[in-house]
């Protein structure tokens, strides 16, 4: 009966372990992502992380974390042109622009998210492919072929 067990106990340790290494490499393709991004014009550093805890654990997000011209009129400037009243206030620092993005292994390419413009203050599905140190990010309405495409640089 002992050696059953024992027997029991090796074969579910070998399949967590081979479950465990099959699945690093998709996570460490994934997090890829995860860093400090200037956007195409030149203006903010977003910072892309994934959440780890919660509903929302696994999805990546994006936030402001630095604008070249952070003030205006002084102040700090804030999201003047989102359609919610209560959000027109709120500083564009630590804004949140991506939302929900989940890393899809077979298409190598981050989606089911949107991004937030704080410019027209319009939120726009969006996917996002990685070429080296170059992010595309594709925000469109409805289809993909009816958006635009912004190459992001990694901040070193």
């Amino acid at each position: 009966m002992k050696q059953i067990r024992s027997i029991i106990c090796l074969v579910g340790l070998t399949l967590g372990l081979t479950a465990f290494t099959t699945l690093k490499p998709f996570d460490a393709e994934a997090d890829k992502i995860q860093g400090t991004w200037l956007n195409q014009e030149g203006t903010a550093h977003v910072q892309i992380f994934k959440a780890a805890n919660g509903q929302f654990a696994g999805k990546y997000y994006g936030k402001i974390v630095w604008l070249k011209e952070p003030n205006e009129n002084g102040k700090p400037k804030v999201d003047k042109e989102n359609p919610i009243a209560s959000k027109k206030t709120k500083p564009l620092m630590g804004l949140m622009l991506l939302n929900d993005f989940s890393y899809d292994s077979d298409e190598k390419e981050w989606s089911g998210g949107t991004i937030y413009d704080p410019k027209n203050g319009k939120t726009y599905s969006c996917y996002i492919t990685m070429d080296g140190n170059k992010l595309n990010v594709r925000g469109y309405i409805g289809i993909s072929i009816i958006g635009r495409t912004a190459v992001w640089t990694r901040v070193k």
